[in-house]
């Protein structure tokens, strides 16, 4: 039985993965420091692991949490995994022996019209009625003496590993849009409160335009830009609304309830969250084990790889045993287990496409073009995700940027407008003069509403490009090798491996 375990092993042809390592820079051109630090801000430096926190709001923490428990994408993705542990069971059974029982039980009655018939007839003591019985016991067992089988559930594996990087890369996702989404929603409730003063305020200086107009001391032509002004103001009020709307039903669904749901609750206004400190989230090579949508792809790629190994081995051919062990009768069901019912067999099984070469031709051909197009995705991810972070970085210290001169200017314009108020009670300015001091500021208002959503909005895309929002705990070697063995019943945690720091990828063929 050694011997024979020994053999069914065999050699697995087909090349041996080799991880690929591209080639990464040293560090991120965005990540010159100040672009990672909010100063002015009592946070600590966020938790890649649990992000959201750190914006210091504990409703936006409350809706995270709430959509990782129930958002419909993240149940899909867990449905996903179970599909692939179950063919990661399935191919590792294809290992083990098939083992099945058969029995059954069968009455007849004879024709004496037929040749057979008229030969049984002419017994003395011929009865037209019949009965069988028949039970076995047969096991069956391909063995893997060129490895197709072993290609085989390595290939599972993998798939198993990247569906379970692939739930990972799901719940990042979600916490990252509903995190972004509910910015938007506090960023347009701000915007509309601002926007509904300045139509007070419009309202005020069309009111004293039309006075002056009515005594003579204004044009029409100041008197229809007033009205302009405050058409246009109202009119961008519906369409926040809207967003606003949208934005709170977008929401609801991502937390797995019906629109509508949590409107009540976001419906009080709550100031745009402030922003977090950022720390260091290392080197570029560094998102090669943080981010689960690229070792889900390497995990593509691992799976590709074997089953050129499983279309390989069909050039060889297929040796099996089978055996059958039971009892025969048709005599009475109380014969059936003596010893003269009984019955045995055994077979050596080969199977050889020997004259089929130029079709596993094609199928190994065919393997390997999806080898191919793995790689390349996978290397393009790689570049992505680069992208992605070098993006975010930018668009972070540019609106923070942006957003720090807008509060310059909103201070300036304060004073201007207390300077203004102050100037209308010693009577040496007119109320239009308050008035239009007033919109200046509060024109620069939304605009530095806007940039702090927008900034808060790159933070979000900051962490979820440098892969926050869940934990690469340390891992056996599968993610390494790519073919070490995971047990089906454990749930796989990703390698946290030194970053590679060379570009190379290759395969051995044996």
């Amino acid at each position: 039985m050694t011997l024979v375990a020994t053999l069914s092993a065999g050699c697995a042809v087909g090349p041996d993965y080799v991880r690929p390592v591209p080639a990464m820079p040293g560090t991120y051109q965005g990540d010159s420091g100040q672009a990672r630090q909010s100063p002015g801000t009592a946070l600590a430096d966020a938790d890649l692991a649990a992000w959201w926190p750190a914006f210091g709001d504990p409703q936006l923490t409350h809706f995270v949490t709430l959509a990782l428990e129930q958002n419909g994408e993240l149940a899909q993705a867990s449905a996903r995994v179970l599909q692939a542990r179950a063919g990661l069971q399935a191919a590792g059974a294809a290992l083990a022996p098939a083992v099945g029982v058969a029995a059954q039980a069968s009455r007849a009655y004879q024709s004496v019209e037929t040749p057979l018939g008229q030969v049984l007839n002419s017994s003395p003591g011929f009865d037209r009625y019949g009965s069988a019985y028949e039970a076995n016991l047969s096991a069956g067992w391909e063995l893997d003496f060129f490895g197709g089988l072993e290609r085989e559930i390595q290939a599972a594996r993998a798939d198993f590993e990247g569906s379970q990087a692939g739930a990972a890369a799901v719940r990042l996702a979600v916490a990252a849009q509903i995190a972004d989404t509910y910015i938007m929603v506090r960023g347009l409730q701000a915007r509309i409160e601002i926007a509904q003063r300045q139509v007070k305020t419009q309202q005020g200086l069309l009111s004293m335009i039309q006075l002056r107009f009515d005594k003579g001391l204004a044009s029409e032509l100041q008197l229809r830009q007033a009205e302009g002004a405050l058409a246009r103001v109202k009119a961008s009020i519906p369409v926040s609304q809207a967003a606003l709307e949208a934005a709170m039903n977008a929401m609801d669904v991502m937390l797995g309830t019906h629109p509508g749901t949590h409107r009540a609750e976001l419906s009080v206004p709550r100031p745009v969250p402030a922003l977090p400190q950022i720390g260091s989230g290392g080197a570029p090579g560094d998102l090669l084990r943080r981010r689960p949508d690229l070792i889900a792809a390497e995990r593509r790629l691992a799976a590709s790889s074997a089953r050129i190994g499983v279309a390989v081995a069909e050039y060889y051919p297929k040796v099996s045993l089978s055996g059958l062990l039971g009892s025969a009768t048709s005599i009475s069901s109380g014969n059936l287990f003596t010893g003269g019912a009984a019955q045995a067999g055994a077979t050596v099984g080969l199977r050889w496409r020997l004259f089929d070469f130029g079709r596993i031709d094609a199928q190994i051909r065919y393997a390997e073009a999806q080898e191919a197009e793995a790689l390349a995705g996978y290397r393009h991810a790689v570049l992505r995700a680069t992208e992605e972070v070098e993006n975010a970085l930018s668009s972070f210290q540019r609106r923070r940027e942006q957003a720090d001169l807008l509060a310059a200017g909103a201070d300036a314009l304060t004073r201007a407008r207390d300077a203004s108020a102050a100037a209308f009670d010693k009577g040496v300015v007119s109320l239009i003069e308050v008035l239009q001091a007033d919109e200046a500021l509060l024109g620069v208002l939304d605009g530095q509403v806007q940039a702090q959503t927008e900034s808060a909005r790159s933070a979000i895309a900051i962490f979820k490009a440098l892969g926050g929002g869940w934990v690469p705990e340390k891992a056996p070697p599968a993610v390494l090798s790519g073919l070490s063995p995971v047990p089906a019943d454990r749930p796989f945690r990703f390698a946290d491996a030194a970053p590679p720091v060379a570009s190379a990828a290759g395969t051995e063929r044996r």
